[in-house]
């Protein structure tokens, strides 16, 4: 029988039948990770065929090829990396500028991983009604440098029920890996535009304005019958895998498309003469946070690479 992975656990994996009942499933035998610097032979979304026994418990005897994947690094080993979830449609990052506040480099970091693994992603900031004055010029900035860089973005509100509708509109027909810091209410928007998956909602601490957790494990929830969505724990990192330094400017949408002005075929768009992305954040024309994020990401890498 073939079925997707709906949530993972360690040993134990829950695996979603085509008639929508959900198995326990363990592996069968000892599955080879082609990547040794990988921590999980498979993920959340991965298509696996699966047989019962005699005494009919479930197994996994052969994981299916993945469409796509996304990675970060794992928690324990920065040098291994630990696959998020397979076969996505889209990401969708739930970001907020108060209790808590997203910062910007990890929206850049969680598209930046979107972009090398070629899944198309979209920036959603949510409690707007939270916002103040200060927020809100901040967010029309952050909003305009998304969509001019192909991010479709666009604020949202339970309270308000600001824009419930077309966010319910991006879920239709794909299976959505969504992401954000804890507490940024990613449940009580999927609560509020899909009200039957009554997802667990965390409360945010007095002390910190931090999230709790309230999801240990990434979790496959079917919306209908051609929608899903892969709700994923308050990821406080995306460690950048896979990638050189050099490449980084190559996975920003927005500098891929004017690099080719550079004077210098190898610019890295931070001090050389000549460089076209340099000229345009002088007079204006890039955004300064997404430049931020650019140089924080080369820089790291780099660093790493040393090592």
């Amino acid at each position: 029988m073939r079925g997707t992975v709906v949530q993972s656990t360690g040993n134990f994996y829950d695996v979603m039948l085509s008639d929508e009942r959900i198995i326990i499933c363990r592996l069968k035998g000892k599955f080879r990770l082609d990547n040794k610097k990988q921590t999980n032979p498979i993920a959340v979304g991965d298509f696996v065929m699966v047989e019962a026994d005699e005494q009919n418990n479930y197994s996994i005897y052969e994981i299916l090829p993945r469409n796509n994947y996304i990675v970060r690094s794992d928690i324990h080993k920065k040098e291994y990396k630990h696959v998020i979830a397979a076969n996505i449609d889209q990401t969708v990052v739930i970001a907020s500028l108060r209790q808590p506040r997203t910062a910007h480099g990890f929206i850049d970091r969680v598209l930046l991983t979107s972009e090398v693994y070629g899944i198309p992603a979209k920036v959603i900031f949510n409690k707007h009604d939270l916002y103040i004055e200060k927020d809100n010029n901040l967010l029309q900035e952050l909003m305009y440098g998304y969509n001019e860089a192909g991010y479709e973005s666009f604020s949202t509100s339970v309270m308000a029920n600001e824009n419930l509708e077309k966010l319910h509109a991006i879920f239709e027909n794909k299976c959505t890996l969504i992401t954000g810091l804890s507490g940024v209410g990613k449940s009580s928007l999927v609560n509020s535009i899909f009200p039957n998956l009554n997802l667990r909602v965390g409360e945010i601490s007095k002390y910190s304005e931090k999230g709790l957790h309230t999801t240990t494990f990434a979790h496959m929830y079917r919306l209908n019958k051609n929608s899903f969505i892969i709700d994923t724990p308050g990821i406080k990192e995306f460690g950048l895998v896979d990638i050189d330094a050099y490449e980084v400017g190559h996975y920003f949408p927005e500098i891929r498309k004017e690099m080719h002005n550079c004077k210098f075929n190898d610019c890295m768009h931070i001090n050389e003469d000549g460089c076209a992305i340099k000229k345009l954040l002088e007079e204006g024309k890039f955004s300064p946070t997404r430049y931020i994020s650019y140089v924080t990401f080369h820089e790291e890498i780099k660093a790493a690479k040393k090592w």
